[in-house]
């Protein structure tokens, strides 16, 4: 078996949802020691998971010597602020912007992630849709370019279950982003997206299940961010 700890990094950002700076040491000794703890039983891995926030990100965690690090999408720019579109505290947003706007503006924000050449897995792809408002275009549309730039980059996508916990009770990414990702040869990993103990492995069986229904028959990990590939 096989975990990955892969906190909120730290920045100078919305810090009530991520670990401080001088926090960083102590997180990195505890997975360290869990590495060492398990390593007859287990193999643990330590990450971070990255908020793709131009002027925000450290360069201290972008070359932290660590076996992954996630890039995600948790804030698009409305009027002159920074806007949280996956909190529930700012859902009155979806309702005063165009939906396709904000759809596009995410995946253009997916896009310039995956150029950066940063990080090795793209986080919950979809995360736009938590609250449900849809697009009226085709998604599949207007995350091509996306996807595109996710295979250039040899990006890796994660299939998290964490959408089942969500109002739109699907698993990101959903299946028809799936299956466009399978057809330019995307690989994918597993996550939790877990932030307690009792989500560890959540949906777990309905995301292999997915996948294998599209194709996948393999799936990525990662050691000192090299990329392995495994059956699963």
């Amino acid at each position: 078996d096989e975990y990955g700890f892969a906190c909120h990094a730290p920045m100078n950002f919305d810090p009530k949802y991520r670990m401080k700076l001088e926090e960083r040491t102590l997180y990195e000794k505890w997975v360290n020691e869990a590495k060492e703890k398990y390593k007859d039983k287990i193999k643990v891995l330590l990450a971070y998971e990255v908020d793709f926030l131009n002027g925000f990100m450290l360069d201290e965690i972008l070359n932290a010597n660590v076996d992954y690090l996630i890039g995600s999408v948790h804030f698009l720019q409305n009027k002159n602020e920074m806007w949280g579109f996956d909190n529930p505290e700012f859902i009155g947003v979806y309702k005063s912007v165009d939906i396709d706007k904000i759809w596009e503006d995410y995946f253009e924000a997916i896009k310039a992630m995956a150029k950066t050449n940063y990080f090795q897995i793209v986080g919950h792809l979809d995360l736009i849709k938590v609250f449900k408002f849809l697009p009226k275009k085709d998604i599949r549309l207007i995350a091509k370019d996306s996807l595109k730039q996710i295979k250039k980059s040899n990006m890796v996508l994660e299939i998290n279950p964490a959408g089942l916990r969500k109002p739109i009770n699907e698993l990101y990414p959903s299946k028809q982003l799936l299956e466009e990702a399978f057809d330019l040869g995307i690989n994918i990993t597993f996550g939790s997206d877990a932030h307690s103990v009792e989500h560890v492995g959540f949906g777990y069986d309905e995301a292999v299940k997915m996948v294998k229904d599209i194709g996948y028959k393999k799936c990525v990990t990662f050691y000192k961010k090299e990329m392995n590939l495994i059956e699963f």
